[in-house]
């Protein structure tokens, strides 16, 4: 029965390590396939709104180039810009994202601002941009950092081309300026969540735009952050999960660099947010196999339990069981005495050392046997007479029950004068005792004997035993403890001798 309850424990184990490692996984892999759909989703938002990204500065670029153009070819006379500014108010409702096109000479003043009127003598030499066309001879456009307009006080990003004179010298600048709130106003329109994030960067770290707005940020270089260094420096396109230096949020961010323009897009998620709906579901999946776990436990605790209760019952019924057998075989060994000694016969000895045997056999015990005879006991009969052997007999056979004190052991009437002592749990040693305290006993009694060498009964003893794991200890005791009496006969009687 103690094996159905490890059985029943095991089962248990199993079924809880198994739902638990399942859910566990479960919870894992729904986890891991939410932050890939996230990252997925990330990189789409960065392709579509890199692909609007570079379709404005394409616009303003070709703008730019008819502008300038136009100032290379016609000047930049009064009355050329007077055409110039017509065809830009015509051109300007084409393009909303368009703050102004402003036209600077080669000094820095404002030729020309769609923003009109000019600032009263508004010069923008300071400018990233202007600075950059004076000192480069490229025809190519430059995407400057976002800056506050002189025009209308609004944060613009720029873009601008560098126009020469006749000469090929450096004549001029021509910028257009996008405001900043129109990009914000589509980025806001994308669903990011309340930690989420756009931004729109220049290729060397310089922030352009950033959704929501900060003014603090506008400008901002980020070159230095980690995120910059391990990601965005050597990687065109990619996905991470990054603290935000700004404000301190976990995000997964997604990148993507143009191909064609020196900008990157990046979209920001907020992982706590990506994470809600998996974190509820993955709390629900907990409850409910913890309430599996606990139904299942509950049932096995019961099941245990009342296995449990058959196991006590089962042994108390073996305990009574015993109960009954030992008092049938008290009841037997009392039918099974000898009728002159009151000893136990010979067919209780046998059936005793049987039962003895096997038990020390099957618990792992030792078991002692005694042969008792007694010295020239034929002289003994032969010259006091049956009478008195018999009470000879009788008289020993106190002294030897006197000996031997123990529920378990037994005193038997092997035959004639020999006398057998069973002791169940005694090795040699303890057996050897028992036989010097028979001699002893004997001695003190003094049964008078005048045909023995001795003056009185004297018995000589042969003891033998056996440890329980031995084979046919039954038989290997008998034989034993004839040969270890006979030794003792052959060593002068009145002895014990042990084989």
């Amino acid at each position: 029965m103690k094996r159905d309850i490890h059985l029943v424990m095991l089962l248990l184990l199993i079924v809880g390590s198994s739902l638990a490692s399942l859910t566990l996984w479960k919870v894992v892999a729904s986890r891991d396939r939410v932050l890939e759909e996230a990252d997925i989703h990330g990189l789409n938002l960065t392709q579509a709104l890199a692909t609007y990204s570079e379709g404005i500065v394409r616009q303003s670029s070709l703008l730019l180039l008819g502008l300038v153009e136009r100032l290379e070819t016609e000047g930049s006379e009064p009355a050329q810009i007077q055409r110039l500014t017509a065809l830009v108010d015509r051109q300007e409702p084409l393009m909303p994202q368009l703050s102004g096109v402003t036209i600077y000479d080669k000094h820095g003043h404002w030729l020309m601002s769609s923003n009109r009127p000019i600032p009263v003598g508004a010069n923008s030499s300071d400018r990233a941009y202007f600075i950059h066309h004076r000192d480069d001879p490229s025809r190519e456009p430059f995407i400057g950092p976002p800056i506050r307009s002189r025009s209308n006080q609004e944060w613009v990003m720029t873009v601008s081309r560098r126009f020469n004179d006749a000469h090929g010298e450096f004549a001029g600048v021509v910028a257009v300026t996008l405001g900043v709130e129109n990009f914000l106003r589509l980025f806001g329109k994308i669903d990011i969540g309340q930690e989420g994030a756009i931004g729109l960067s220049y290729t060397d770290g310089t922030l352009l735009v950033r959704y929501p707005f900060r003014e603090q940020d506008m400008g901002r270089n980020f070159s230095q952050s980690p995120i910059y260094k391990k990601f965005l420096v050597d990687k065109s396109v990619g996905t991470t999960s990054y603290t935000s230096s700004l404000d301190g949020v976990e995000r997964l961010y997604a990148f993507r660099k143009s191909d064609t323009l020196p900008l990157i897009t990046t979209v920001a998620l907020g992982k706590r947010e990506v994470l809600a709906a998996w974190r509820l579901e993955a709390m629900l999946s907990i409850g409910v196999v913890t309430s599996l776990l606990g139904l299942t436990g509950i049932i096995g605790w019961l099941l245990i339990r009342d296995i449990r209760r058959r196991i006590q019952v089962e042994g108390e019924l073996r305990v009574t069981q015993q109960q009954l057998l030992c008092s049938n075989q008290q009841l037997e060994l009392l039918a099974m005495k000898d009728s002159l000694t009151g000893l136990a016969n010979r067919r209780c000895f046998d059936e005793t050392l049987a039962i003895e045997a096997r038990r020390a056999q099957r618990e792992g015990t030792t078991l002692a046997l005694l042969m008792i005879d007694l010295d020239y006991f034929k002289l003994y009969n032969d010259s006091l007479g049956h009478v008195a052997g018999d009470a000879c007999l009788q008289s020993v056979g106190r002294v030897l029950e006197a000996c031997v004190r123990r529920p378990s052991d037994l005193v038997a009437r092997y035959g004639g004068e020999e006398i057998a002592v069973i002791l169940p749990n005694t090795d040699a040693e303890g057996a050897g005792a028992v036989a010097q305290l028979i001699l002893t006993r004997l001695e003190q009694l003094n049964i008078p004997h005048g045909a023995s060498p001795f003056g009185r009964v004297s018995v000589s003893v042969g003891i033998a035993s056996a440890m329980g794991a031995e084979q046919e200890p039954y038989q290997r005791l008998i034989k034993a403890a004839d040969r270890a009496l006979y030794s003792a006969k052959s060593a002068g009687r009145n002895r014990f001798a042990i084989d």
